[in-house]
Parts: structure tokens; C-alpha cells; sequence
């Protein structure tokens, strides 16, 4: 229990600068502008609406994760230093467990060690610091609470962890499996579990399952634009090397980014050699965790819970809306985690265990003190966009983002440039297109923008900013019958447009 509590207090004690952090990026939308979110009330009634707000049309289903918001909300007024703190303390609470379900396989000091690379490890800055990652900081202790749970025999709370999971984010599912993988670890000794608690597993799955597929499934078909009109072929030229950069990042975490879409992981079309090394990582994962069944279980478990939580974002099944999030590896630092622990026992064995203590203050003072640097990243939207600028200019993304403020500020050159940067970069995000295009009819450029409107409906036909620019386009130009038809069916789709509309339309 020792081990755990370090890493407990190191984890919420890294966090705390957060607590004068403000509301960043998709913080507004979920928390800050969604009226689920300001009592607990309102969310238990928006149980059964989608995670984003309607008005987004992205869907998805976390009302786990919407009414520990709205706990938070209420109990601090809305303050954003408050849900820090929370994320904090939750973030505390995932690497006392990490450390808990290690511990069956490590010495004391070996699983104080993986609790402390858990707590610090650098990847995690995003999840932590980034208030919506609220979802991934729920699941994991969902996930791995059920998996104590299950190999205590305490079965309902097992079941309803693994509940809390899924209704946290949609990786939760694989809870069920976890436990399975954990009681196949223990080898010949270990007991058969029950056939009921697996009964109950399954219906409660089922149940997530449907009700994902009834409520959240809105913006399922979102996918990244980077994938949009490429084959299988062309999606694993981008999905692959994505695999590569996740695990570079588990090892060595130097260089982290906001975005990772073009050209961050540049957008090829071709296998290449950071394809083939992701092509690597994916058979070597599954070899590690059989190869370690015996000889190393904290890391094949780890290895698994890796490989099952980043799957769904992996983009290499199916295509998703990322291609890849720092957030998403959450629990895949756990693969870092055992993996240092192994290495400080092996040299403890081998060297001492002074050395060995030094070498792993070593690591984790180091993974410390790259999260530290990192945070200020968070602290609110200028300093993330700032930050992403000067360390990844490369990203088309940032530039558009900072074509969007400095059109706010109405610094119409810069903004005009900014987009022709993230053009540049990446010519094939028709959500760009069309946030161009609004931006060039605001100015009277209907020249400019009638190719972005073009480029955006044939990618994008029924998609709410592409008829928004479209309709403008069409009313700068003097067709008002076609505005107005387009109107009426823009809110016949969507009608939570029907505001927007009816001002133009007056």
C-alpha cells in the first residue's frame, strides 16, 4: 500500500500548478458552454444524450464523465481551478492503482517505481492538464479498479467499475477483457472465476454497445482529414508511422505536440520506413505479451492494456478522428511504467540496489521535469497555440487555428496568410475549406471563396459548415431563392441551425 501512496502524492503534487489554469480548447464547448454540465441535475437528465452537445452533431456517449463535471461544477461555482484540481487528485487516483495491480508482480520498491514513471510520465501532461481528459483519467481507474475488484472476489463492485468505465469513454469496454487477461497471468494457481460475474459482464457491455449505438453514434463517421478519400492502403501509410511516433513517445517523450495530424506525422501516401517500424510494433506487441506471461506478467499485462486502450484511435481497423492524441496512450504508459520497474529490479540484482536507486531517480526526475516544462502549454488557448507554433510549425492546424484568432482581431493580412500556411501544408481538409471560405465571403472575396465552397461540398455535401458557406456564398452573390432553399434544408437536417439562418435570412 506504501508504494501506492507515493505515487498518489507525487502525482497530484505534479498537478497542482493547474489549479490557475483556465477552460482550453474543447474545455468551452463540453464544460464551460454545455448547460448539462452546470448542474448535476441537468446532467442526470442528458443521461441519454450524446458526450458534445447537440449543436456540434459529433455524438459520442460519456455521461459518467458529464456528470462528474457537473459534481464539480456545482460544488465550485464553474471555477476551472476546482475541475483541475479534480483532474489532479483522479489522476492520483489512476497511479495508485497502476501501482496496486503491478505490485502482485513487483517488489515494493519496484512497484514505487512504476507508480512514480505512471505519475510523471510525460505523456500524460495533456491528459491531465486538458479538463476533457477527465474521460480518460475515469476509465482507466475504472478499468483497473475492476480488475482489483475481480481478483478480491468482489464481484458487483467489479461490474460496476467496469460500467463506470464504459460510461466514461468508449475504450472502457475492453474492462471485461482486462479481467480476463489478469486471471490468465496468474498461471497454474489461479482460481476459475465464477460464470455469473461474466454473465453480468457481457449484458453490461451489450447494454453500453446499444446504447452507444442509439445515443453517441452521431459523429461516429467523423474521421480525421487526413483519411478522408483514401483505402485501406492509404490509411495505414499515415496509421502505421502514427503507431511508430506513439511508442517513440512512450520511450523518449522529447518532443510532444498538441496535433499530430499533417504534417507533424507527415501525410503520405506510400509505405515508408516509419510505417515499417509501426508494422513492427504491432505483431511485436501481442509476441511481448505471450513471451512475458511467464518471465515478466506486470509487462505483459501492460503490453495488453496498451495495445486494447489505443485500438479504437489507432486508425488501423478503421479510420477515427485523430490521428493520434497523447491523451488516447494513457493507460499505454503503463507499458513504460512496468518496464522501468523490471529494469530497476534486473538492477538491483545486478549492481546493487544503491546504483539502481540512483539510476531510477535518474528517469523519474527526468520524466518529472519534462512534465513540468510541458504544463504551461495548458495554461489557456494562447499558450497552447503559442507553444504549438514554436515547437511544431509544421502543423497545418496551428496555422489555421492562428488564421482563425487573427481574424478575431481583424488583422485581415495575417489572417489571409496564415490560412495560405496551413494550405500549404495540407491542402485536403475540407473543414479548412470551408472555414476559409465563411472568412473570404465575410471580406466580399466571393472569387477566393467560391473554389474553397466547391472543394468543401464535394467532400463534405450535407456537413453544417459546408452549407453555412455555401448559403453565404450564394447570398453574396445575389441568389437568394437558392439561399433560402438551402436554408430550408440545412434545418430540416439540422435544426439547431435554424438561428443561425434566420439571421441572414431577415
Amino acid at each position: 500500500m506504501k508504494p501506492a501512496v507515493i505515487a498518489f502524492v507525487a502525482a497530484v503534487a505534479l498537478y497542482l500548478p493547474t489549479v490557475r489554469y483556465e477552460f482550453v480548447q474543447d474545455d468551452r464547448a463540453i464544460i464551460a458552454g454545455n448547460p448539462a454540465v452546470h448542474s448535476v441535475w441537468a446532467a442526470l437528465r442528458a443521461f441519454d444524450d450524446p458526450y458534445w452537445p447537440p449543436e456540434s452533431g459529433a455524438g459520442l456517449y460519456r455521461p459518467v464523465t458529464i456528470l462528474s463535471f457537473a459534481l464539480d461544477w456545482t460544488l465550485s461555482g464553474g471555477r476551472p481551478g476546482w475541475l483541475h484540481l479534480m483532474n489532479a487528485l483522479w489522476h492520483g487516483l489512476a497511479a495508485f492503482l497502476v501501482t496496486l495491480v503491478l505490485a502482485r508482480w513487483l517488489s515494493p520498491l519496484g512497484a514505487a517505481a512504476a507508480g512514480l514513471v505512471f505519475a510523471w510520465h510525460p505523456v500524460h501532461v495533456e491528459g491531465v492538464a486538458s479538463l476533457v481528459g477527465r474521460a480518460e483519467l475515469l476509465t482507466a481507474a475504472g478499468i483497473l479498479a475492476a480488475v482489483l475488484a475481480a481478483r478480491r472476489g468482489w464481484w458487483v463492485v467489479a461490474v460496476a467499475c467496469a460500467a463506470l468505465a464504459m460510461l466514461s469513454k468508449e475504450h472502457g469496454i475492453i474492462a471485461g477483457v482486462a479481467i480476463l487477461i489478469d486471471n490468465w497471468l496468474q498461471g497454474p494457481e489461479r482460481r476459475r472465476y465464477p460464470v455469473g460475474p461474466w454473465i453480468a459482464l457481457a449484458v453490461v457491455t451489450v447494454g453500453f454497445v446499444s446504447a452507444w449505438l442509439a445515443i453517441g453514434r452521431a459523429g461516429a463517421s467523423d474521421v480525421a482529414a487526413v483519411f478522408m478519400g483514401r483505402g485501406v492502403g492509404g490509411r495505414l501509410a499515415v496509421s502505421l508511422p502514427a503507431v511508430a511516433r506513439a511508442a517513440s513517445l512512450l520511450v523518449w517523450p522529447a518532443s510532444l505536440s498538441v496535433d499530430y495530424g499533417p504534417q507533424v506525422i507527415p501525410a503520405r501516401s506510400s509505405f515508408s520506413v516509419a510505417a515499417a517500424i509501426g508494422a513492427l510494433v504491432v505483431v511485436a506487441v501481442p509476441l511481448l505479451v505471450v513471451w512475458c506471461r511467464r518471465r515478466a506478467p506486470a509487462v505483459a499485462f501492460t503490453a495488453a492494456l496498451a495495445a486494447l486502450s489505443y485500438l479504437p484511435t489507432a486508425n488501423l481497423l478503421f479510420p477515427s478522428g485523430v490521428v493520434l492524441a497523447e491523451r488516447n496512450l494513457y493507460l499505454a504508459v503503463g507499458l513504460t511504467a512496468a518496464l522501468v520497474a523490471m529494469a530497476f529490479e534486473w538492477a538491483s540484482s545486478r549492481w546493487g540496489q544503491r546504483p539502481a536507486l540512483a539510476a531510477l531517480g535518474i528517469v523519474t526526475l527526468a520524466c518529472g521535469a519534462r512534465s513540468l516544462a510541458r504544463l504551461p502549454a495548458w495554461r489557456d488557448n494562447r499558450s497552447q497555440l503559442l507553444t504549438q507554433l514554436a515547437e511544431h510549425p509544421e502543423s497545418y492546424r496551428a496555422h489555421l487555428s492562428a488564421a482563425a484568432v487573427l481574424a478575431g482581431l481583424r488583422d485581415t493580412a495575417g489572417a489571409r496568410r496564415e490560412y495560405r500556411v496551413a494550405d500549404s501544408l495540407f491542402a485536403g481538409d475540407a473543414h479548412m475549406d470551408a472555414a476559409r471560405a465563411l472568412y473570404l465571403v465575410g471580406l466580399g472575396d466571393t472569387t477566393g471563396a467560391a473554389p474553397l465552397v466547391r472543394r468543401a461540398r464535394a467532400a463534405l455535401p450535407s456537413e453544417p459548415i459546408a452549407l453555412r458557406a455555401q448559403f453565404l456564398l450564394d447570398l453574396a452573390r445575389g441568389d437568394r431563392l437558392g439561399a433560402r432553399s438551402l436554408a430550408d434544408s440545412a434545418q430540416q437536417r439540422y435544426p439547431w441551425e435554424r438561428k443561425w439562418y434566420v439571421t441572414y435570412l431577415q
